[in-house]
């Protein structure tokens, strides 16, 4: 496990984003707490500053850079929150940014990614890797390699997001993420289990790309063809190697949804709650929502991932 990624890691990322990224509210529904069979309040993250937790992990990680790394400049690689969230980052901090997108990225996301200032380098998911991509680029440019989760800085500062939740909602049975890399279940991990010992904390994933489940369930890492699935920031082969042993040491465990499930909880979101959500981010309400979690809870606290959807796109998901 990595040394610096631990409780007092995540307090520090807090303290560094503060001001910077936004306190995003915590959502509560009547109607959401009945089908759920438990009190459950969202964390609505796709309210967040470019629209996902991302910008959290972004912005602790490239705030620590040196001055002479800040002038060499930063890569990343992401499907698109990411990216976003790098592209904001290093906007507000002066850095230049390049960011690899796998060419089927939402168009929304690319175009924002663009509209913070970076550029873009395109890529094909099915035939390239974008992490030898990056590196590439970092090769020949000097830059520093941001990665989507697999980094302390990125994995902490995610977990700012469940600090704040627990600070507003009080005590909570369990917490339920999202997982691709698992920055953010990681850092979630180290937030509530610093809080609370006794908080389960739940990590879900689309039924397409289960390799953490798999992993878990393992003991060890395993890899995994890419998933197909509507949930784009899940598409992840493997854990990281960062956070899979913070994971393994903490996490209640893995369930999975389908697509399906995605969207009707991406309806129920829009319709009950007035609220947008991507398809990744409604992973953890869809699972909520069906009751996917093993054990009983009386007060279970959600992250909404992020909100950054194509409108036609999410038209046609919750029709």
């Amino acid at each position: 496990m990595d040394a610096s990624l631990d409780f007092a890691a995540v307090r520090s990322a807090a303290a560094r984003i503060a001001g910077v990224v936004h306190r995003t509210p915590v959502a509560t529904s009547r109607t959401l707490d009945e089908r759920a069979g438990a009190r459950v309040f969202l964390k609505c993250e796709n309210l967040q500053r470019m629209g996902a937790f991302k910008i959290r992990g972004a912005y602790n990680a490239l705030a620590q850079l040196t001055p002479e790394e800040r002038e060499r400049g930063v890569v990343a690689f992401s499907s698109g929150n990411h990216a976003q969230g790098v592209a904001l980052a290093a906007g507000l901090l002066g850095i230049r940014a390049t960011i690899v997108m796998p060419t089927d990225a939402p168009a929304s996301k690319v175009a924002a990614t663009r509209g913070y200032g970076a550029e873009v380098v395109s890529y094909d998911r099915a035939t390239e890797d974008r992490d030898a991509i990056a590196r590439r680029i970092a090769g020949e440019t000097g830059a520093t390699v941001i990665p989507p989760y697999d980094h302390p800085h990125v994995a902490a500062g995610a977990g700012t997001a469940a600090l704040e939740m627990l600070a507003e909602t009080g005590s909570l049975d369990a917490v339920v993420v999202t997982v691709g890399g698992g920055g953010l279940l990681a850092g979630s991990c180290l937030a509530a289990h610093g809080i609370d010992e006794r908080i389960a904390v739940w990590g879900v994933e689309p039924e397409a790309g289960d390799d953490f489940k798999q992993s878990l369930a393992k003991g060890e890492r395993v890899s995994i063809p890419v998933p197909v699935t509507i949930a784009d920031g899940a598409r992840t082969q493997s854990p990281g190697a960062i956070t899979f042993p913070v994971v393994q040491a903490h996490a209640a465990g893995i369930v999975t949804v389908s697509d399906d499930e995605i969207r009707a909880a991406m309806r129920f979101a829009f319709e009950r709650m007035k609220l947008v959500i991507e398809p990744t981010g409604a992973a953890g309400l869809a699972a909520v929502l069906n009751r996917r979690l093993p054990h009983r809870y009386d007060r279970i606290g959600v992250i909404v991932t992020g909100g950054n959807v194509d409108p036609e796109n999410f038209g046609s998901l919750i029709s």
